[in-house]
């Protein structure tokens, strides 16, 4: 069986339209969806409940005793019955056919990533759609938990998500995986629509925390071959720079205020851990 553990928040209002996603999987191995619910104060628990009592394959699981998204997800993964685990979020949309792609990708591999469509939800024409995997630091490559399946095996010997990281505990998880000797794989048809939210207060604050977690990824894995990327951080400031005169267009101001904030985030992060990690 593939346990979905859904990490959840506060997901109202887009929860709805995840579960009706999951809902409508079709997937030829038993499955179920694990709702793990961080101490949410919406209606996300009346949500999750009305749901399974349309469909027994989806429940609710209190995940409230610590807070943050790798102890969400790890309680949510205790709680679950599948050998293979398959993590998305609360605000995203799962395509047709994501979990049967991610139940294949784990034929060859312990590990997998599937891509991102970020246009459907964030009205913009027709994309090709983006690995959820990507190489930072010169390293290993890593996928997002928005869009990502592992073996129970795998995940239980890795000790599951560093719950001390609020943020960037899948690239962490990856790792740990491919260092123990796991293998990695990217799957294609496992397509999760992305949605970028429009109020650009939470869209800097999440910067600043993914930013934080570079020095802290960074700090643990340069001895393994994690390196700076120097280049990229003069890049990325003289884009901030040029990029001004532009701020009247939507997903320029996103990106710039997205840029911004990973830049401070990581200045932040590299004073707390005594990184130089840019």
């Amino acid at each position: 069986m593939i346990s979905v553990v859904l990490a959840v928040l506060d997901g109202l209002p887009w929860l709805k339209d995840q579960l009706e996603a999951l809902c409508a999987q079709d997937c030829e191995e038993p499955w179920e969806v694990v709702v793990a619910d961080n101490g949410s104060t919406d209606a996300t628990a009346e949500v999750v409940r009305h749901f399974s009592a349309r469909s027994s394959k989806v429940r609710l699981v209190d995940a409230s005793a610590r807070r943050g998204p790798a102890a969400a997800r790890n309680t949510g993964a205790r709680d679950a019955g599948g050998e293979l685990l398959a993590f998305c979020d609360a605000d995203d949309v799962v395509r047709p056919g994501w979990l049967a792609a991610l139940v294949a990708g784990l034929s060859g591999a312990d590990v997998a990533a599937g891509v991102f469509d970020m246009a459907s939800l964030n009205g913009r024409g027709p994309q090709e759609p983006r690995p959820a995997a990507t190489q930072q630091m010169g390293f290993l490559p890593a996928g997002l938990a928005s869009n990502l399946a592992v073996s129970r095996r795998a995940f239980e010997d890795a000790g599951g998500f560093s719950e001390e990281l609020q943020v960037g505990e899948d690239i962490d998880l990856c790792w740990r995986l491919q260092l123990a000797g796991c293998r990695f794989a990217v799957t294609q048809d496992a397509v999760v629509a992305k949605r970028e939210h429009d109020d650009l207060r939470p869209i800097f604050s999440r910067a600043i925390a993914y930013g934080r977690s570079g020095p802290v990824l960074y700090r643990r894995y340069k001895s393994f071959g994690a390196r700076r990327q120097l280049n990229g951080w003069v890049r990325s400031l003289g884009w901030l720079v040029v990029a001004v005169v532009r701020l009247g267009d939507r997903d320029v101001r996103r990106l710039w205020v997205r840029t911004a904030g990973m830049r401070l985030g990581r200045a932040f992060g590299s004073v707390k851990e005594r990184v130089f990690f840019p």
